[in-house]
């Protein structure tokens, strides 16, 4: 498990030991980088699905989709399953995700930023997608913590994720058991309070000099 104030990014349903995990490479975190490849890996979570059917439940163009699948192809974040018939004597080609993503840190990677706004951008547009009710619980809360409340309450935050199942598990062969949900856990430093600064005050003018704005003084 990384040390207390240690940071880390990724995309993980959880349980799998901090350990275990290595840091992305820059193609990896560019692969991550992108909120539909996101949602992709999610949808691909507990089924294999076809371009197509990947397309309609994203509302996205076929193309558009086939590209970002290409990618998460080429980086070993999706794998291409068993093809099976399609409609009108085709045959198509279904996608599972590895669960690889679990397993990467890209915090020291350029693209940190741009995987945690893609993060950001797929979970709202999951929970839009969901509909009414789709969230449980939510809570955005500020503050204070000493060195030592920031490392108990990151012990129990990493406790909780090490609660949750793993990436082998989860992707174990069989049908998911359970009703699908999801976690989205951000724990981030605020701006600093800004600088109180003194009003200007007017100068006191000189004797026999007029002050700003006034007669002269006496």
């Amino acid at each position: 498990m990384p040390r207390p104030g240690e940071r880390q990014t990724g995309d993980r349903t959880g349980g799998d030991p901090a350990g275990a995990r290595r840091p992305a490479t820059l193609q990896e975190a560019r692969a991550l980088a992108h909120p539909l490849r996101l949602r992709i890996l999610r949808l691909c979570l507990d089924q294999a699905l076809t371009n197509g059917e990947l397309a309609a439940s994203l509302d996205q163009h076929p193309a558009t989709v086939l590209h970002h699948v290409r990618t998460l192809l080429a980086t070993g974040f999706l794998a291409e399953e068993a093809s099976r018939p399609g409609p009108r004597g085709t045959t198509e080609k279904p996608y599972r995700a590895t669960g690889k993503s679990w397993r990467l840190d890209v915090a020291e990677t350029r693209e940190a930023g741009a995987v945690r706004r893609a993060m950001f951008e797929a979970v709202a547009a999951e929970i839009d997608e969901a509909g009414p009710g789709a969230v449980i619980e939510n809570y955005r809360m500020a503050m204070r913590l000493r060195p030592d409340q920031l490392d108990a309450l990151l012990g129990r935050i990493r406790d909780l994720i090490d609660e949750c199942r793993g990436a082998d598990e989860y992707l174990s062969p069989g049908p998911p058991e359970g009703d699908p949900y999801a976690m989205l856990i951000v724990l981030h430093r605020r701006p600093p309070a800004m600088a109180r600064t003194e009003p200007d005050l007017p100068r006191r003018a000189a004797p026999g000099r007029p002050a700003a704005g006034g007669a002269p003084s006496a």
